[in-house]
């Protein structure tokens, strides 16, 4: 695997892996916008990984649907994928006046997003979650 692939996939791996790790808290105080901060930036990398494996340039962006709309031009099953409301959470619940605390039941959507995102990615990679870390 290529080095510069490799150490997309370990970021985007790292974030599911945080989400996951806050979604289960044993004491149940669940940071919410941790968790869906973390699901957004692990599908916005995948995204960016798939871009790397197949060569094609991006802009440094936030933005889930332009990522997946160059993905489709490569693949076009990347127009089945489902993003959500991922893209928010990259920027504008982390500041005040546009800071939304999400419920658990929305930072539980937001990770099985990103995990969506994660198997499709890898998947189309060919490499397994355990060839990551």
């Amino acid at each position: 695997m290529d080095e510069y692939l490799k150490e997309w996939l370990l970021l985007a791996i790292s974030d599911i892996w945080m989400a996951r790790h806050e979604i289960d808290r044993p004491d149940g105080e669940v940071v919410t916008i941790g968790v869906c901060f973390h699901a957004q930036q692990a599908a916005e990398k995948f995204l960016k990984a798939y871009l790397v494996s197949r060569g094609v340039d991006f802009e440094y962006t936030h933005e889930l649907e332009y990522l997946l709309e160059l993905c489709a031009r490569e693949d076009e099953s990347f127009l089945d994928l489902d993003v959500g409301n991922l893209t928010d959470y990259a920027v504008r619940i982390r500041y005040p006046r546009r800071m939304h605390i999400p419920s658990i039941e929305e930072a539980k959507k937001a990770l099985r997003l990103a995990e969506r995102i994660k198997d499709f990615v890898l998947e189309k990679l060919g490499i397994s979650e355990d060839e990551i870390s």
